[in-house]
């Protein structure tokens, strides 16, 4: 993913611009805790002695001739004038038994959360569709009747005896991931581990470019009780084609490290960046898989989540899933828009009959690409998706004409780009309700308290935060992510203007009659 903040772990390196990472905390009110405290103490010029206050008890404490006076308590009075003796015993055991059984009841708070998935609360925001005959998945409805945990199968959980009837997808998170990188990836572990993969039990699958330690092994297998795998990546798709100019390479990795593009001088990073956008998929070990998610090194979660995500993706047919959309540094892919043109003018055939490909254009520039990107680090899809012949056929073309290595194609431009061609939006979600963070760009929902330990954060929050303040690029009209969504989250207020607001210090982009943040 092209992230010019990522930390230096050889591919993953900070640029000297990058700010510091600073973890994001739920507010808790302490003030009413701390000042309320008191203690007080008997004094001793008290009107009461206190001995002889704990020496003589009241008078319904005194003893009677056969042990205690009898007490009279109102209601249990007129009780035992119309229930005998014998029957106020048994009410009496009967209703101390059914307080012992909701006593020691088992409860499974930890693997199903009594507080389900609330959609009144909390509503899921997708794309504006255009109208169609077609009879589709509806996956709003979806989450209002399995966002409970309908489908976790951790030990802790009663039984789910539905799921005898519905298979459970072929999925897994996978990492690309060093040695190096062994405390960040715990710490990613940890987090979706707690929010969700406990209650799933999806296999990891971590990759490297080199064997991993034992070391790494052991520490991540023992954040989880689901299965770890850790597979190489082949030595073919992590070195350099044998069409690329090797010395027309070294040329543009010096160049661009001069203009400030973000690792664009790091050679490692241009093998990720291939790897990632068509190589992963095909590695041998995923043939067995349908679906997956994308776990950083290094990244948190926030949010509870309560609902099995690869059921959500199969059951409602999706294709691709992200929580972020935000702008990409233009300098780092120059031609990329120019060769995405001519693919699609010479495959026609391979473009989905419902694409959108508008949300990318800048119709203000021309219909050049706006350089809007879902942000890949947090993404969640369909393997097949990836392995049909309209991405494998786009893929080639970009890796042919060298663009990873003598520009610095990224994996998230070029999977946005593979997205918007070959699926509908229909099939693309915005999974809003995933509190996540990578570096200084961060995603928290609102309306989820309770289950989320963040400070929501506007839709529009990450726009630009990849581009730096040096590059001359043109930003668009309109957020990215409110061009996918479309319709009514592009409406402005009215009398407002984007020269009026910069005229008094703002960015242009605070005139939304939908502020993104009250749903």
């Amino acid at each position: 993913m092209d992230d010019p903040t990522m930390p230096d772990r050889n591919f993953r390196s900070f640029n000297n611009r990058a700010l510091p990472y600073t973890p994001i905390r739920s507010v808790t009110t302490v003030s009413s805790l701390n000042s309320n405290w008191s203690f007080r103490s008997v004094s001793s010029a008290s009107s009461t002695d206190s001995s002889t206050f704990w020496k003589t008890p009241p008078k319904k404490w005194r003893p009677s001739a056969c042990g205690f006076r009898r007490v009279s308590i109102p209601g249990l009075t007129i009780l035992q004038h119309h229930i005998s003796s014998r029957r106020l015993i048994l009410l009496t055991i009967l209703l101390a038994l059914v307080l012992m059984r909701l006593i020691l009841l088992p409860t499974y708070h930890d693997s199903m959360p009594s507080t389900v998935h609330d959609l009144s609360a909390f509503q899921p925001v997708r794309a504006t569709l255009p109208s169609t005959d077609k009879k589709k998945p509806d996956p709003i409805r979806w989450l209002k009747e399995n966002s409970n945990n309908r489908y976790a199968v951790s030990r802790r959980s009663p039984p789910n005896f539905s799921l005898l009837h519905s298979s459970k997808p072929r999925a897994a998170l996978i990492s690309l991931v060093r040695n190096s990188e062994l405390e960040g990836m715990m710490q990613s572990m940890r987090q979706l581990e707690s929010r969700w993969n406990r209650k799933y039990q999806y296999p990891w699958i971590f990759f490297n470019d080199e064997p991993f330690t034992e070391e790494f092994k052991a520490a991540t297998r023992n954040l989880t009780s689901a299965k770890c795998y850790y597979e190489v990546v082949p030595r073919e798709h992590w070195s350099l084609p044998e069409w690329i100019d090797e010395g027309r390479f070294m040329n543009s990795l010096e160049y661009l490290g001069t203009i400030g593009v973000g690792k664009g001088w790091m050679v490692s990073y241009h093998h990720m960046c291939r790897w990632n956008s068509g190589f992963f998929y095909k590695h041998p070990f995923l043939k067995n898989y349908d679906w997956y998610w994308r776990v950083e090194p290094d990244v948190h979660y926030f949010c509870d989540i309560d609902y099995d995500v690869f059921r959500f993706m199969r059951d409602n047919n999706m294709k691709y899933g992200f929580n972020m959309n935000i702008l990409d540094d233009a300098r780092s892919f120059p031609s990329l828009w120019t060769r995405t043109r001519a693919f699609a003018t010479a495959h026609p055939h391979l473009i989905h009959p419902e694409a959108d490909l508008g949300w990318l254009l800048d119709s203000t520039n021309g219909n050049e690409y706006n350089n809007c990107q879902f942000f890949s680090n947090f993404e969640i899809g369909s393997l097949n998706f990836w392995r049909g012949e309209p991405n494998e056929e786009y893929f080639n073309w970009l890796d042919e004409a060298g663009g990873f290595y003598y520009e610095r194609f990224g994996d998230a431009p070029v999977h946005t780009l593979s997205v918007a061609m070959f699926a509908p939006k229909s099939e693309v979600w915005f999974f809003r309700d995933i509190g996540y963070q990578h570096d200084i760009n961060h995603h928290c929902p609102p309306h989820r308290e309770g289950k989320c330990s963040c400070q929501p954060t506007r839709m529009d929050e990450n726009f630009y935060k990849l581009v730096p303040l040096e590059s001359p690029q043109r930003k668009p009209a309109d957020t990215c992510i409110r061009q996918f969504l479309g319709g009514e989250w592009l409406k402005k207020k009215k009398g407002w203007t984007m020269e009026g607001e910069k005229e008094f210090g703002g960015d242009g982009y605070h005139g939304y009659e939908m502020l993104g943040d009250e749903l």
